[in-house]
């Protein structure tokens, strides 16, 4: 049996009929000693995230992989947006985004502890009932759903604007 080799056209044209996308490696950059020290500042790093979801620390894994699954099934940009443990006594570093989705009261206590009135003026804040709470309760699951409905309608009028 013999080999025969394709040409580069050839793969490209098969790979489109099968539907295939092929990848391909991003170019490195290279970044200014003063670009990557800002980038290395928490605010920074995220900073074109649109949504961060805070969560109470301490949570069990059935209650985050519920989490997980409610957010992928509301898109991409839920499902990655990232995700921030808060406590009470604690100070937590949250990076400036036009919606906060918030898990409990006591996180949105300590949301609004670091966020400037500046940044809860300009964001859209959607709490919801904690984690927990939203395993054990159907009435909570439901408040989950109708935030995640506000927050997803919220970022598609952000996007128009």
């Amino acid at each position: 049996m013999s080999a025969v080799v394709a040409s580069p056209v050839h793969r490209a044209r098969v790979l489109r009929a099968l539907g295939v996308v092929p990848w391909r490696m991003r170019a490195v950059e290279t970044v200014a000693p003063m670009e990557h020290a800002a980038a290395s500042q928490p605010q920074q790093a995220t900073a074109g995230a649109n949504v961060v979801v805070v969560v109470p620390r301490g949570c069990a894994v059935r209650e985050l992989d519920l989490l997980g699954r409610a957010l992928s099934a509301f898109g991409p940009q839920l499902a990655r947006a990232p995700r921030i443990e808060a406590l009470n006594d604690e100070p937590m570093q949250v990076p400036h985004a036009a919606a906060y989705l918030v898990f409990g009261q006591a996180q949105a206590h300590a949301l609004g502890r670091v966020l400037s009135a500046d940044v809860m003026r300009n964001a859209h804040i959607v709490l919801a009932d904690a984690p927990s709470d939203i395993l054990a309760q159907a009435a909570s699951k439901r408040r989950l759903w109708q935030a995640l409905r506000a927050l997803r309608r919220a970022l598609a009028i952000g996007k128009q604007a």
